[in-house]
């Protein structure tokens, strides 16, 4: 079987990046797999990617390059949803690529991986193949206007795919989606490359694009009053993006001097995590709807203090077995849950150990198992979700025509 993923650009970072490049390299242990990449904007991706996955750049917008001075780069897209917020980074050119690259397209499956292009999915994507739109982030992380054109390109095609199970039972009850399979499957991480930690380090670790959803400031809050109890421990956040000078000035103005590190970004990051022995994740609110963060500490045999979103982390996390959820927002509970783990170097090895035994449930190779059992369901149901569909649709222009006569 020929896979074709579609990725908004695979050569920068972030947790859908590594994701895709993972089950991509677990795929390719049996089929046929490519990557379209819609822009390009440097010469190799920063995250290592599987020789047996081919890569296929759709627009690339480094300085040199011959798509640097086409016309349309510069004129706004027509077809990537407005709402959307990369609308900024797409233009009329991303359009026409994108359109010529799926309708060229002979792949068996076609992945997408973001709401915009699982919008280009959906109008240029051929009929003959399964087309699956993965969701990266939960229903209520978008604006009404999107859910809206979302849910109106989504009913087109064959599957949408979440990564918890909470976050699927909001699309099933929000998005009327007829004849559409609506499921969870999570990412997955691989076994890391390195030896697990062993817990005595006094290091707490994190990791992510330094950006105010990710909410680096409560981290660091919550370890200003960790360092006054364990002046012994440090702090270390991997990552880069706009919000890094707002956090370094924090980290000044509480006195943390080097205490508290934003070092630049590492990939892989399980080499950074296995030598801390906690891992801190602070996210915002509920609009991620899975921790790639969380199941990369894990694997490194190191537990996690989370913020407790509504949909992700509980799924990934047992409080008190393999590491700690905390209430959103609260540095204090924060603090008071890495304050427990920094005084029991017992404890702290104990969950550890069950983070690791844990994080297995997340190993690729049965991800990408379930992903074909889901192709053979999808195939073997055409006719009968193409039914519900057309039924959804005729009572729909029942429904209208009614109304008009009553009025």
């Amino acid at each position: 079987m020929k896979i074709s993923f579609l990725i908004h650009n695979v050569y920068g970072i972030g947790g859908t990046i590594r994701t895709t490049l993972h089950l991509a390299a677990a795929l390719a242990e049996h089929h046929d797999v490519e990557i379209a990449s819609v822009l390009r904007h440097r010469e190799r991706p920063r995250f290592a990617v599987d020789p047996r996955v081919t890569l296929v750049p759709l627009v690339d917008i480094r300085p040199d390059s011959e798509d640097a001075a086409h016309p349309l780069l510069h004129q706004p897209a027509e077809v990537f949803p407005v709402a959307e917020k990369r609308y900024r980074q797409y233009s009329r050119l991303t359009d026409r690529r994108a359109e010529a690259h799926l309708r060229g397209c002979r792949a068996d499956l076609i992945i997408g991986t973001r709401p915009g292009v699982n919008v280009y999915l959906a109008r240029f994507g051929p009929r003959g193949p399964l087309r699956i739109a993965q969701k990266h982030l939960t229903h209520d992380a978008h604006s009404k206007k999107l859910r809206a054109e979302l849910a109106r390109h989504y009913r087109t095609l064959d599957a949408v795919v979440t990564t918890t199970e909470a976050d699927a039972a909001v699309d099933r009850a929000k998005m009327r989606l007829p004849g559409v399979r609506v499921l969870a499957v999570p990412n997955g991480v691989p076994e890391p490359d390195v030896a697990p930690s062993d817990s005595t380090a006094k290091v707490i670790a994190a990791a992510g694009r330094l950006v105010r959803g990710k909410r680096f400031d409560l981290l660091i809050e919550a370890f200003a009053q960790v360092w006054a109890q364990q002046p012994d421990w440090r702090l270390r956040i991997y990552g880069t993006g706009t919000e890094k000078d707002r956090l370094q000035q924090l980290i000044d103005d509480r006195g943390l001097g080097e205490r508290a590190a934003l070092m630049r970004v590492r990939s892989p990051i399980e080499a950074e995590f296995a030598k801390a022995s906690i891992v801190a994740v602070a996210v915002a609110s509920d609009a991620e709807s899975f921790g790639m963060t969380i199941v990369e500490a894990m694997r490194c045999g190191v537990p996690v203090v989370s913020t407790d979103c509504p949909l992700g982390p509980a799924e990934i996390i047992r409080d008190g077995v393999d590491g700690r959820l905390v209430p959103l927002g609260d540095h204090k509970a924060m603090a008071d849950a890495l304050r427990g783990l920094i005084a029991d170097e017992d404890v702290r090895r104990r969950m550890g150990q069950a983070a690791l035994a844990a994080s297995r449930r997340f190993d690729p190779a049965p991800i990408a198992r379930t992903y074909d059992a889901l192709c053979a369901e999808l195939d073997a149901t055409r006719r009968a979700r193409a039914r519900q569909r057309q039924q959804a649709l005729w009572r729909d222009r029942l429904r209208r025509i009614v109304r008009r006569l009553r009025r």
